[in-house]
């Protein structure tokens, strides 16, 4: 025995306790987490996209929209992937359909 011995207790290996509920009921908290992250991030989100896609199809000319920019101006063409938006008297640009957020009520930009 050396001096260490004294002062260092000396840790023996030990049988793991057997599990108190069983398999099936550890993976409980794991299956609440995944249903509460669905209903709180996941669906509403899967919402939201379901109405954008929908507001994308109502689209038509003459409607005021708002660009992801912050562009805001009045539908003048539209194409399958892009949309022709007239900002000011003779100025258009082309933004891609996915980057229109809203379409406004009529007259907004008008009484902006």
């Amino acid at each position: 025995m050396s001096l260490l011995d004294f002062l260092v207790p000396v840790a023996h290996a030990q049988a793991a306790p057997a599990p108190a509920g069983g398999g099936a009921l550890g993976f409980l908290p794991i299956l609440i987490v995944v249903f509460v992250m669905y209903f709180l991030m996941i669906r509403p989100q899967m919402k939201r996209a379901k109405e954008h896609k929908g507001m994308l199809e109502k689209l038509a000319r003459g409607d005021e929209v708002l660009a992801a920019g912050g562009l805001a101006g009045t539908v003048t063409d539209i194409g399958e992937n892009f949309v022709t938006i007239e900002i000011a008297d003779g100025v258009r640009v082309r933004v891609q359909k996915a980057a229109i957020g809203n379409v406004l009520p009529k007259g907004t930009l008008k009484a902006a």
